[in-house]
C-alpha cells in the first residue's frame, strides 16, 4: 500500500471517529431521557439536561428575572401611554366582537352600531381607571409574583421529549457545526498521524 493511500485511509477513519464521537456526545446531552442502569458495573446513565432539568429551570428563571424582564419592567410597560392605547383598542375590539356574536341576528344594524359606539365610549371613559387599578394591584402583588418561579415552573412542566425538541430546534445549526467540526478535526489528526508514521522507524 502506497504512502498517500495509507494516509488517506487514516484521515478518513479519524474523520469518521471524530464525527461519530461528537454526534454521540450531542445525543448524550439529551438521551437517555430517563435513568438507565448498566448491569454489573452499576452505573446509571441519563442525559445531562433531563438529569439536571430542575437545576437548569431554576437558573434560567433566575437569569430571566435578573437580566431580561422583571415585574418592575412589566408594571412600567403597562403604565406607558402607548401600551395603554393598544390595550384599550384590543379590549374594545374583543368586547364589540362578543356583543356582535351574542346579539340575535334580527337586531337591526343601526342598533348594533349604536351599541358598539356606546360600549366603545364607556371603555374609553373607564379604561384609564381600570388600567391604573390593575397596575396598582400588580404593584401590590409584585413581591408575591415571581417571574423566575413562573419560568421555572413552565420549563419543569414540559415533557422531556418536548424540551429536547425545543432545544434542538433552537440550536440545530450550531449542533450540526459541532458534528462537522469533529469530522474535520479527526481528518486533520488522521493526516498528522499518517505523516508522523513516515518519520517513525
Amino acid at each position: 500500500m502506497n504512502t498517500f493511500l495509507r494516509i488517506s485511509i487514516m484521515a478518513v477513519v479519524a474523520a469518521i471517529i471524530g464525527w461519530t464521537t461528537n454526534l454521540l456526545a450531542i445525543k448524550m446531552i439529551f438521551r437517555p431521557l430517563y435513568p438507565v442502569r448498566i448491569p454489573i458495573i452499576g452505573w446509571e446513565l441519563q442525559g445531562i439536561i433531563p438529569k439536571r432539568r430542575d437545576e437548569i429551570a431554576a437558573n434560567v428563571g433566575k437569569k430571566v428575572e435578573e437580566e431580561l424582564i422583571s415585574m418592575d419592567d412589566i408594571i412600567e410597560m403597562l403604565a406607558q401611554d402607548e401600551n395603554k392605547e393598544k390595550l384599550v383598542f384590543h379590549i374594545k375590539q374583543n368586547v364589540n366582537r362578543i356583543i356582535d356574536e351574542k346579539l340575535p341576528s334580527i337586531v337591526p344594524n343601526f342598533i348594533r352600531q349604536n351599541i358598539f359606539k356606546y360600549t366603545s365610549k364607556s371603555i374609553d371613559e373607564e379604561a384609564d381607571k381600570f388600567i391604573e387599578s390593575v397596575v396598582k394591584e400588580t404593584i401590590d402583588q409584585s413581591e408575591v409574583i415571581s417571574i423566575a418561579q413562573m419560568v421555572e415552573d413552565k420549563i419543569n412542566s414540559f415533557e422531556l421529549i418536548t424540551l429536547e425538541e425545543m432545544i434542538i430546534s433552537i440550536s440545530k445549526k450550531e449542533l450540526k457545526h459541532i458534528e462537522v467540526l469533529g469530522g474535520i478535526l479527526g481528518f486533520i489528526i488522521g493526516i498528522a498521524q499518517g505523516i508522523l508514521m513516515l518519520f517513525l522507524p
